[in-house]
Order: C-alpha cells, then sequence, then structure tokens
C-alpha cells in the first residue's frame, strides 16, 4: 500500500522535473536565438550594379585596434576588440580635385575656408577670455604645410610646421597665387568635415565608418599591420609618406615630396588605392578616446557606429572626428600613421592641406 501510494507523488515529481527540463531548454533556446546575430552581408547583391570608381567591400569579422607587437601604437588605438561588418561599396580612390570640381559646379557649394570667419563661432573652441584677434587675421584661409629650416626637438609642437594661410582652400592648396590646374587627378583637400558631407549627400554616398574604412584597408587580412602586409621595408614602395627627417627633408624615395596622384601606389588586395599615406581621410565617427573600451565590453559588435559623444581630454572645446590613413607627412619618427589602426582627432571645421575623404555607399543606398 506504501508502494502504490508513493506511485503519484513520483509520477507527479518526474512530470515537475520534465517541464522544469523542458522550461530551461527553452528558455536556453531564446537565449542562443537572442545573442546569435544576423549573417553577415558579404556577397554583392546581384541586382545592383557595382558604381563606376567603387569597389565592393565583402562583409566580414576582424579585431579592430593595435595589435599587440605595434610599437608605434598609441593609447588611443587601444584596446583592440572584435568587430562584425556588412558588406558595402567604397570609392577605388580619394575624391580628386576633378570630382569635388564637378560638385561645386552643378551646387554652387562653398567650402568653409572659403568662408568668411565668425569670430562668435570660434570663441566656442578657444578657451573663455581669448582676445579677438584683429579683423586682419580673421580672414578665410586654411593650413598649411611648411618644411622647417632646422631640426625640430618637440614633434609635440605642432605649430612649427603647420601656418594658418588666408585664402588657401581647395582650389588654392598652397595659398594665393598656387592653383590646381594640371592637377585634376589629385585628392581633393582642404576639405572640412561638412565639405565632405556636403559632397556625399550631393553623389549618394556616405562617409564611412571607422570600422568599415579599417577592415577595407586590411584587404580581407584581418591581422596586417599595412595596407600591403607586414613588411614596412616595403613602404616607399606602396605609400606616400615622408621619408627623412621630418619636417626639414624629406628623401622623397617614394618619388613625392608632397600629395600624390590617386592610382600612384598599388592597391590592396580589394582594389582601393592609398588607403596608406598620401592625405587623411575623413569618417563619420566622433572622437572618443574611452570609446574603444567601452566597445570590447560589448563582446563582438556588428557595423558599430561610432562614439555617441566626442571626447578628448587634450582639446575639450573642440567637436572632433575620426580621421585614419594617415598622409605624405607621415614618418616613423613623427607618427606612423600608415598603419591600420593609426587614428587621429580632427576638429568638424578643420581644413588641411593633407585631408580629404573617399565615400562609401550599401546596397539599400544604390537601390532608392
Amino acid at each position: 500500500m506504501k508502494l502504490l501510494r508513493l506511485i503519484p507523488i513520483v509520477t507527479f515529481s518526474v512530470f515537475l522535473i520534465q517541464c522544469k527540463n523542458k522550461e530551461e531548454k527553452e528558455s536556453t533556446a531564446e537565449v542562443i536565438e537572442k545573442e546569435t546575430p544576423a549573417p553577415l552581408i558579404t556577397e554583392k547583391p546581384k541586382d545592383v550594379a557595382t558604381p563606376e570608381g567603387m569597389v565592393w567591400i565583402p562583409g566580414g569579422n576582424f579585431t579592430q585596434g593595435a595589435r599587440d607587437n605595434d610599437k608605434f601604437a598609441l593609447n588611443q588605438e587601444k584596446p583592440a576588440h572584435p568587430v562584425r561588418v556588412d558588406g558595402f561599396f567604397m570609392d577605388e580612390t580619394e575624391v580628386t580635385n576633378d570630382e569635388y570640381a564637378k560638385f561645386v559646379e552643378e551646387t554652387g557649394y562653398v567650402t568653409v575656408a572659403e568662408r568668411k570667419i565668425e569670430w562668435e563661432e570660434i570663441k566656442k573652441q578657444v578657451p573663455p577670455g581669448t582676445p579677438k584677434p584683429h579683423d586682419s587675421l580673421l580672414q578665410p584661409g586654411s593650413l598649411v604645410f611648411k618644411k622647417t629650416k632646422n631640426s625640430v626637438p618637440n614633434l609635440y609642437d605642432f605649430s612649427q610646421w603647420w601656418e594658418w594661410k588666408i585664402g588657401a582652400d581647395w582650389k588654392h592648396p598652397k595659398g594665393p597665387g598656387s592653383s590646381i590646374e594640371g592637377m585634376g587627378d589629385y585628392p581633393v583637400v582642404h576639405i572640412a568635415y561638412e565639405d565632405a558631407i556636403a559632397y556625399c549627400e550631393w553623389a549618394g554616398r556616405r562617409l564611412p565608418t571607422e570600422a568599415e574604412w579599417e577592415w577595407a584597408a586590411h584587404g580581407g587580412s584581418k591581422n596586417s599591420m599595412y595596407a600591403w602586409g607586414d613588411d614596412v621595408n616595403k613602404l616607399n614602395d606602396q605609400a606616400n609618406t615622408w621619408d627623412g627627417e621630418f619636417p626639414t627633408r624629406n628623401d622623397e624615395k617614394d618619388g613625392f615630396e608632397n600629395k600624390a596622384p590617386v592610382k600612384s601606389f598599388p592597391p590592396n588586395s580589394y582594389g582601393l588605392y592609398e588607403m596608406s599615406g598620401n592625405v587623411w581621410e575623413w569618417t563619420q565617427d566622433w572622437f572618443n578616446i574611452n570609446y574603444y573600451k567601452e566597445l570590447l565590453e560589448q563582446g563582438e559588435v556588428t557595423n558599430p557606429q561610432g562614439a555617441t559623444k566626442w571626447y578628448n581630454p587634450n582639446t575639450p572645446l573642440s567637436q572632433e572626428r575620426v580621421i585614419k590613413g594617415g598622409s605624405f607627412l607621415c614618418s616613423d619618427s613623427y607618427c606612423a600613421s600608415y598603419r591600420i589602426s593609426a587614428r587621429m582627432a580632427t576638429s568638424l571645421d578643420s581644413g588641411q592641406e593633407h585631408l580629404g575623404f573617399r565615400t562609401v555607399a550599401t546596397a539599400e543606398m544604390l537601390k532608392k
């Protein structure tokens, strides 16, 4: 009798255990379903043609940020973190003078470097109480590079080789008297962030995210230090950078002292030219020194869009975006920013002789 009385209890207990196990399995399945990311877009959609001058960058995953063996890595390139990126189209080259001229001709657009300077806007980016410069100095212009006559002991003082040149802009890259005649295939420079955005909107494109730019620069290699691989001895054959004592003497072993025409150096495995050196390139991401740490804490992130707000304790009043790729001014004694992981901060209204951009587009954008 005792055994018969126990049967219902045992049966009910087994039923409860089975139900509990079933619930746990269902709960686990839900968690797995939520945590499993959607498949990346790797193949170019068959119903979308590759725009002229662009190449398809297949999606993939990689480690963004400085490599462990990178002796030139700065803190702003750390920590490295896992990232997934969907496929997209990217310009083969930096936007050229000819391409930007066509945009200006069709729209009448006036770049930041050509506009009247408003002191009330400038005041927002300088310490309170900063006296207003004389009106003769508050004239449209941009930053132009100048070599120094003697060696520079302090490479942190940028003012030694940068000069505010009134009248410098994309059509006059060295200031009044200079021009871009015969330089149609050179990258357009002296382009502020909004100048690049205006071009993108006209062309139906956008700027790349920092993650997209870095993934594309790797050319599918994932772990390479440079756009061509890991051999720094190939630098002069692969990129337009500074060779010699910076900023006094450029030995021009790569064939150029200043900017080079696009497609002057071999493309990477994806068919992208000058992803290292020549001119820096805008991305759409805010520069925030804490952003990489925040991403690492989130685990593998798909299509990161950058920080929600800028933060740079060195320039707390300046709104800055990330630029990538380095320029003709980069050397191993100065910044070595021809490395893929290198990233710098630049103010939105900054136009410089070594700063340009290239655009990207998704399949969805091109279908509209």
